[in-house]
């Protein structure tokens, strides 16, 4: 039935791009992805129906039903904050975004997969994909459910924990996903029940970044291994912090008042490409942190993300800083 159908659909995306193709960059070009995603209250997808025979189920997406194989072998993912998601399930991808391809802990596996964007629909459908996910804001959505069943996620309406276990519904993997959820939470229960031994039960931690030019400190949802300090592991982040990114998630510094959001301990979420001349300054020197030791500087391209393989990385990368491990 899938052969059958991806000539139809090839005549009908071409045409629709033809039509409607300066629409689309456009309003691509003014809606593209950004590290600045909204947090929202979790939400709960409804249960999947199987039906029978076809190898085919219904899976219930925040959108409605959604008509998805029972073991997808050709996937695209059309958003850099769940590819980690599908990886950890050991489902094949044919295409995925630049940003995981760059990811030091993706680059080898997926080396033979293809770079995609929401506007490459041509090459979306030479990779011939049996499922699409990719994150609601994408654009060509129609036409992408013309090439595959395309099943999208608002990002931050999930936990972390939540979104795996979400993906694993999708994908026909629920007990894998809630056996890797299991297996971290206790995981982090143990390392963060031992850091607070060595470190105090309330010691401040602050996670900085480098992005775009510009200085950044991060809430206890943001990737940058924030979902494991915060939540997972109890930490406290100084009070400040905690007001500054309460709305937005996350907060621009100068590098004049870092001083004023810098805790007891520092994750330097740090991109070797960006500008970290004010690590030589001698205001950055002298502050407490640093003058401890207390700065732990990790590849930021590792540690943008809060999928389980990007967490993982994370999660090992504290349990060396914290204790020496």
């Amino acid at each position: 039935m899938k052969k059958l159908f991806i000539p139809i659909a090839l005549v009908l995306v071409l045409a629709l791009s033809a039509c409607g193709g300066k629409q689309a960059n456009d309003a691509g070009n003014s809606n593209k992805g950004s590290q600045a995603e909204t947090p929202a209250a979790n939400a709960t997808n409804g249960a999947n129906e199987a039906s029978g025979e076809s190898g085919t189920f219904t899976y219930q997406s925040e959108n409605g039903p959604v008509e998805v194989p029972k073991n997808p072998q050709r996937v695209v993912v059309i958003t850099r904050f769940l590819t980690g998601n599908v990886m950890l399930l050991g489902v094949p991808l044919v295409g995925v975004d630049e940003m995981s391809k760059e990811n030091p802990n993706f680059k080898d596996k997926l080396k033979d997969v293809e770079t995609v964007t929401d506007e490459s629909l041509e090459k979306i459908i030479e990779l011939n994909p049996d499922l699409i996910i990719g994150q609601s804001d994408i654009q060509n959505i129609d036409k992408l459910k013309q090439i595959a069943p395309t099943v999208t996620y608002t990002y931050g309406k999930l936990d972390y924990l939540a979104q795996e276990l979400e993906i694993g519904k999708l994908l026909n993997k629920e007990k894998e996903a809630q056996a890797w959820v299991d297996d971290f939470k206790a995981r982090t229960k143990k390392a963060g029940e031992e850091i607070k031994a060595k470190i105090g039960e309330n010691a401040t931690v602050s996670v900085i970044e480098t992005f775009n030019k510009q200085l950044y400190v991060y809430g206890d949802n943001f990737g940058r291994g924030t979902e494991i300090l915060y939540q997972a592991f109890g930490l406290s982040m100084p009070e400040k912090v905690k007001e500054a990114t309460e709305k937005d998630g996350y907060m621009a510094l100068s590098t004049e008042v870092l001083k004023d959001y810098l805790g007891e301990y520092v994750i330097f979420s740090k991109n070797s490409d960006e500008d970290n001349s004010f690590q030589n300054t001698e205001s950055y020197k002298n502050l407490p942190a640093v003058k401890n030791n207390h700065v732990y500087e990790a590849d930021a391209k590792a540690f943008y993300f809060n999928d389980p393989l990007s967490m993982e990385y994370q999660l090992d990368f504290f349990i060396k800083s914290f204790l020496g491990e």
